[in-house]
């Protein structure tokens, strides 16, 4: 097993000797003679830990400390000085320092202090590279589409990623709203930073103040301890609010301020909290009529929507379903571990016809089905879900009929959601959330047209 990397930086030879007599077992130990020497040794070679000594000629320890830490891969530092300077070496630990430890130094707590330190800095670039594998998953070139409207999405998320602009992104529910946010992120300054996502339509208006802005001990019924907020959270990275279109107009206000002023109060406290946060939002509701109904407030609107993304549903690209079935095909077949079987042609015709009300999301979700059920060496037909195969949307003799004046309009579009509602509730077996994901709405009103078009559906989210 390879010996991790420890640096010794300090101009005295005993020190820099004693300390390498006491590492030279279990790391593989450098030393530098003063500050130059170890910038120099550390831009050519990764080291895992630097002991560091606070009092050096030229370049002394803190200078150098503050250099190491603006390195993209910069080691974990351990300071080491003198007794009378251990409030300097206080001051390194607020700079960055891992830990200091006093000359002359006992050898077990070194030992130990080294130890975690290496620990710390392996765990570092784990995060590191768990990082960077997220980011290439959110490259641009895997967004799948070549039509015209999504290159023009890709053209402007690129250009808008650096910025810290505020980006809305609208479209129906499943175009892929959260994945051009996350790519966003990925591409800007702040992709080593944390993304924070929060769907404002899954938490109750009486909760989402605590969601996003945290509370203090105390400051309400059963506040047993102090909370940080998703804000907090997410400082110095993004925040991504999900379906903003949901937010409680209250709770808009309290949004506006932390854009206008970069602060909130968390619940029940008097001290303001300032933050530096990207805020990207995304809805698939109409916030021009939300802001004609009173339901969202048009400052909050003209904030969000400094850049706007308007993503296209999967029928206004139809020449991409075929790339995205093979991209699904490809990736759930690995991800189940399964064998990749094509579509055959009377399968992709169907898919190639269906109206796709749940977008991009619903094109995956049958397509790991198809490759679940199936038990041939091809997808065929009968491996899609049955309302693929007796519906579309609306038949032609049904528009006819009421262009001859046969069938009421109110009527033909009472039929026509009411086919919608029982094939997105067959496909997600019931669950009444899911399928109003599917159909663009909120569960509220989905079970409002239930009732109204006298559909009756056991939820299955609601069975324990």
């Amino acid at each position: 097993m390879e010996k991790s990397r420890v640096l010794i930086v300090d101009d005295e030879p005993s020190v820099r000797e004693s300390l390498r007599m006491v590492l030279k077992g279990r790391y593989e130990v450098i030393c530098a003679v003063g500050g130059q020497e170890a910038l120099d040794l550390l831009s050519r070679d990764p080291i895992e830990v630097a002991l560091l000594d606070i009092l050096m000629p030229g370049l002394d320890g803190l200078e150098v400390l503050e250099r190491i830490r603006q390195q993209p891969a910069a080691p974990q530092v351990i300071m080491l000085t003198a007794t009378k300077t251990v409030k300097t070496a206080v001051t390194a630990m607020k700079l960055g320092a891992f830990d200091y430890v006093t000359k002359p130094f006992d050898v077990e707590e070194l030992l130990l202090i080294v130890e975690r330190a290496v620990q710390s800095a392996a765990l570092a670039r784990e995060v590191e590279a768990l990082r960077s594998e997220v980011g290439i998953r959110y490259s641009f070139d895997n967004i799948i589409g070549t039509a015209p409207k999504v290159q023009a999405v890709l053209k402007t998320v690129s250009m808008v990623a650096p910025l810290r602009t505020t980006v809305l992104i609208t479209g129906e529910s499943g175009t892929g709203k959260e994945l051009i946010a996350k790519a966003i992120h990925y591409h800007s300054p702040r992709a080593h930073h944390p993304m924070v996502t929060i769907n404002c339509a899954a938490i109750p208006d009486t909760l989402l103040e605590s969601e996003l802005f945290g509370h203090e001990r105390g400051a309400f019924t059963d506040a047993y301890a102090k909370k940080l907020g998703q804000f907090e959270l997410a400082d110095q990275g993004t925040l991504f609010l999900d379906e903003i279109g949901e937010m409680n107009p209250a709770t808009q206000a309290k949004i506006l301020r932390v854009l206008e002023q970069g602060e909130f109060n968390r619940i029940g406290a008097a001290q303001s909290v300032r933050v530096d946060v990207r805020i990207i939002a995304a809805t698939n509701r109409d916030l021009h009529q939300g802001m004609r109904e009173g339901t969202f407030r048009s400052d909050l609107y003209y904030r969000l929507n400094v850049v706007s993304v308007q993503l296209p549903s999967l029928r206004e690209r139809r020449a991409d379903i075929p790339l995205l079935i093979r991209h699904f095909l490809r990736v759930k077949s690995t991800a189940l571990g399964i064998a990749e079987k094509p579509f055959s042609n009377d399968a992709l015709d169907l898919l190639m016809q269906y109206a796709w009300p749940g977008n991009v999301r619903e094109l995956e979700n049958v397509v790991e089905r198809a490759l679940v059920l199936s038990q041939g060496p091809t997808l065929i037909p009968d491996d899609l879900p049955q309302y693929l195969k007796t519906g579309n949307g609306f038949s032609h003799p049904m528009q006819q009929s009421v262009l001859r004046g046969e069938t009421r309009l109110s009527e033909a579009v009472d039929l026509f959601e009411q086919q919608l509602i029982r094939n997105a509730l067959e496909q997600v077996e019931n669950n009444q959330t899911r399928a109003a994901e599917i159909l663009g709405t909120t569960r509220r009103i989905l079970k409002y047209k239930m009732d109204k078009l006298g559909i009756v559906a056991t939820d299955k989210s609601l069975q324990s």
